[in-house]
């Protein structure tokens, strides 16, 4: 497995589904996923998804820096980094953010977001 591609393919597929249909992130967490946002722990699919959706961010573009990741544990997981910055509709300047995801493999071959840690950054 090629961690860098998949890392690569992850954060391609969840900045685009973020930022086109939001809703349609609940697909890539499960029941014990953990979403810190800004500070706020929010656990569980349903409930990251409806953090997600309430997001004053009715129109945005993520335009991604880098991406960093590592291999995590034996049990094959991925953590994956994310720099970047947020453009929201009608705004002239962007904002720089940060985000780590920890990415566990499915039964099915495939990726569920274990962790996931978001900060916008005022710098």
């Amino acid at each position: 497995m090629d961690q860098d591609r998949v890392a690569k393919a992850f954060v391609d597929h969840y900045y685009q589904t973020f930022d086109s249909n939001r809703a349609a992130l609940g697909r890539l967490y499960q029941d014990g996923s953990m979403l810190t946002f800004e500070g706020a722990k929010i656990q569980g699919a349903a409930a990251i998804v409806a953090k997600l959706t309430s997001l004053p961010l009715q129109q945005c573009a993520h335009a991604i820096s880098t991406i960093d990741c590592q291999p995590s544990g034996p049990a094959g997981g991925i953590l994956v980094f994310v720099s970047g910055s947020l453009q929201l509709g009608g705004e002239q300047h962007s904002i720089k953010f940060s985000q780590m995801f920890h990415l566990m493999p499915t039964l099915q071959g495939s990726f569920y977001v274990l962790n996931d840690i978001f900060r916008l950054n005022y710098a």
